[in-house]
């Protein structure tokens, strides 16, 4: 309990100081927040192992523990790359939602989880990757529709100060993307590959909606390098592609586990 604390007063700590920052004339490069975000990051990722290896079986892939994990996984991206360039502004949304996410896991508990193999160890990993990537370009595609419309309706707060200009944002926006492609056809293909069975282990509609988001992910990607997609087209795209992983995923594993009270295998 004690690291559980820890780890989210420091994922507090770490947004006020980013807050300030950003509200300080969009100011971050002061790097305050960034030593106690790193901190929360390693006891966050600290937890999941110490559950490891306290809990029988695999790891621990249930509804909230693939939760935190991605939070822990968007934390810890918006950090890293945060400390080089203006995508720190998304840790104001990002820690105080691995925290919540980090709570959520340590509330619920833990139960032992069915061992399931290197190969599909490196499955649900890669799915958990690319679901921490992709929740990243979903809040860039956030930050990018409030930023156009701020524009178009010469509304212009202080926060706007805090985004990277419209194009380096775009930009941004699009390398989150392609990375988070690549991760989902990783995991699609290792799904291919190393599931035996989708309909005997529930995973079929999971399967529909994944390859689903893959093709508006893919067909976003095409329609930026061919027709040279951007502004709110891409917002919407990017967030309807979202919403199917998030689906595809989480809202399967919410049924499965939560109404219908039955452990998935990861």
């Amino acid at each position: 309990m004690t690291i559980v604390l820890i780890a989210i007063a420091l994922y507090l700590l770490a947004t006020v100081l980013l807050t300030r920052a950003v509200m300080r004339d969009g100011n971050q490069t002061q790097r305050g927040w960034l030593l106690p975000a790193l901190a929360a990051v390693a006891l966050h990722a600290g937890y999941h192992v110490l559950v490891a290896l306290r809990t029988a079986g695999g790891p621990d892939m249930h509804f909230f523990a693939a939760l935190s994990l991605v939070g822990l996984g968007m934390a810890g991206l918006t950090a890293v790359v945060g400390a080089r360039d203006k995508m720190a502004a998304l840790g104001v949304v990002v820690f105080p939602l691995a925290a919540l996410l980090l709570v959520a896991y340590h509330g619920y508990g833990h139960e032992p989880s069915t061992a399931l193999g290197w190969r599909l160890e490196l499955h649900a990993w890669l799915a958990l990757l690319a679901y921490a990537t992709l929740g990243i370009s979903a809040l860039l595609a956030v930050m990018l529709g409030l930023q156009e419309r701020a524009l178009r309706r010469r509304d212009v707060h202080s926060w706007l100060r805090a985004l990277p200009p419209l194009t380096e944002l775009e930009t941004l926006l699009f390398r989150t993307i392609t990375v988070g492609f690549v991760l989902l056809t990783l995991t699609l293909l290792t799904g291919l590959l190393f599931v035996e069975d989708f309909l005997a282990q529930k995973l079929l509609h999971k399967t529909v909606l994944s390859i689903l988001s893959w093709v508006v992910f893919g067909a976003l990607l095409v329609g930026r390098w061919r027709y040279g997609w951007r502004g709110i087209k891409a917002v919407h795209w990017t967030l309807t592609a979202m919403a199917l992983l998030l689906l595809a995923f989480f809202g399967s594993k919410f049924v499965i586990e939560l109404v219908l009270g039955v452990r998935s295998g990861g």
